[in-house]
């Protein structure tokens, strides 16, 4: 098991790892929309922070080797289920087929108060 961290996404603000690498997998930590370069959020709505949640994700699977064509599986948490097709159109951005399977869900809060969280299982 090797922990993955890098400074092109937000620091981990407890006692976790951005990602964990257990044998050709990565494991991401949910990622919410901080910009790294702040650490706060990004101006906009769901669709900035449904892409910056995804480029914190990039970033992390960039340092571990791997990049998004490798997901094969994500989580998206939504504050709210009627953001999930502006969600969706950012997130198509960053897939494309065979696309990684997914869950979606809504629940009652996120971290600080984000719209999004998204973790994501990646192959080396």
């Amino acid at each position: 098991m090797k922990a993955i961290n890098t400074k092109k996404a937000p620091a981990a603000i407890g006692p976790y790892s951005q990602a964990i690498q257990v044998g050709n997998l990565i494991y991401t930590s949910g990622q919410i929309p901080i910009d790294p370069s702040t650490g706060s959020f990004v101006e906009g709505g769901i669709q900035e922070q449904t892409r910056q949640s995804l480029n914190n994700v990039k970033a992390i699977l960039e340092e571990a080797g791997t990049d998004m064509s490798h997901v094969v599986k994500t989580t998206v948490f939504l504050s709210d289920m009627a953001d999930f097709a502006a969600m969706n159109d950012v997130y198509a951005e960053f897939f494309t087929q065979p696309y990684p399977a997914r869950s979606a869900v809504a629940v009652k809060t996120l971290p600080k108060g984000a719209m999004v969280e998204i973790e994501v299982i990646a192959e080396l």
